[in-house]
């Protein structure tokens, strides 16, 4: 039977609608939520502070079936505040395992850089492998499972910045940017129109609606063309005049996540085939926190996401 569909379910539409109305100028942070939700993978959203980075997850948390938890990050964090614990019983003389919050379907991690080593390495275990051990035993999260994590840039102190390896876990890195007279307008009357009648009640996508959806994703075609574009963008960072500005390139965990979320972002616009403007939209999202620049780079001012903008610019789809 074939599944893949013309249009996104009602439920798909309908979450988009509610997260639109919601989040006033913050489209491609609404479709980067989607696509991470579809993909089964994980989301981490950088922006100054006010820029709704906690308010988009926790809209996101009400429109979906399913349970949420936040965690707070602070740099006196133990991986036990986040994974959970076994608790001596002495009734019995046994220990229980008692869940930390990581135990949910959806969980943001606010602040995520301002927690120690040990809580990422910890956290890193439950985005890579949907598991989390505890001394001797090992215990699996909760299907569907979903991290999205927020970072501040402008704060530094107090902070641990991310381990590479960490990165790599977060399916898109979507960068968020200051409004411009127009939204901000429409942020204060939406802001003002809550204080007087509250929040809408959103419909909530079931976690069945959800499965079947993602399955709908994974049938979307992806052309042989399509997919030697991906493999020459993400090689470029290797080899080739780009390459001279990478001390460690893309892995190929970047072609397969930049190859899942144009499936997802080619079913959001109703297609079941992704085109070249569906993988050149994500390259920076996707492929940007994949990669470290040389010292000179870094040095001339530089940054990932101008080296794959300039990338895109040199490696043709076809």
């Amino acid at each position: 039977m074939d599944t893949r569909p013309e249009t996104p379910p009602s439920g798909v539409r309908a979450l988009s609608a509610h997260l639109a109305q919601g989040l006033v100028g913050h489209e491609q942070l609404i479709e980067r939520l989607l696509i991470a939700l579809l993909d089964g993978g994980h989301l981490l959203i950088e922006g100054a502070p006010g820029l709704a980075k906690t308010r988009a997850v926790k809209w996101l948390s009400n429109a979906v079936e399913g349970s949420f938890a936040r965690i707070q990050c602070t740099p006196d964090l133990m991986p036990s505040d986040l994974t959970g614990t076994p608790v001596y019983r002495p009734q019995d003389g046994t220990f229980e395992f008692v869940p930390g919050p990581v135990f949910h379907n959806l969980v943001l991690v606010d602040e995520i850089n301002r927690a120690p080593p040990k809580v990422q390495s910890a956290l890193l275990e439950a985005m890579a492998e949907h598991q989390v051990t505890a001394g001797n035993e090992t215990h699996i999260l909760p299907d569907p499972f979903l991290v999205v994590a927020t970072q501040n840039p402008i704060e530094h102190d107090g902070t641990f910045p991310l381990p590479e390896a960490q990165l790599d876990r977060f399916l898109l890195h979507v960068v968020l940017r200051l409004p411009n007279l127009e939204t901000e307008r429409k942020i204060l009357d939406l802001v003002e129109a809550e204080t007087q009648d509250g929040p809408p009640e959103p419909g909530q996508l079931t976690l069945e609606d959800l499965s079947a959806a993602r399955a709908q994703v994974r049938a979307v075609h992806l052309a042989p063309e399509l997919r030697d574009y991906i493999v020459r963008l993400v090689t470029a960072t290797r080899d080739g005049p780009h390459a001279e500005d990478v001390e460690h390139a893309v892995s190929p965990r970047g072609s397969l996540a930049l190859a899942a979320s144009a499936r997802a972002r080619a079913y959001l616009r109703g297609r079941d085939y992704a085109l070249p403007e569906d993988v050149a939209a994500l390259a920076p999202d996707a492929l940007a926190h994949r990669m470290v620049l040389t010292w000179r780079a870094v040095a001339d001012g530089r940054k990932p996401r101008d080296l794959v903008e300039d990338i895109l610019k040199t490696v043709e789809p076809l």
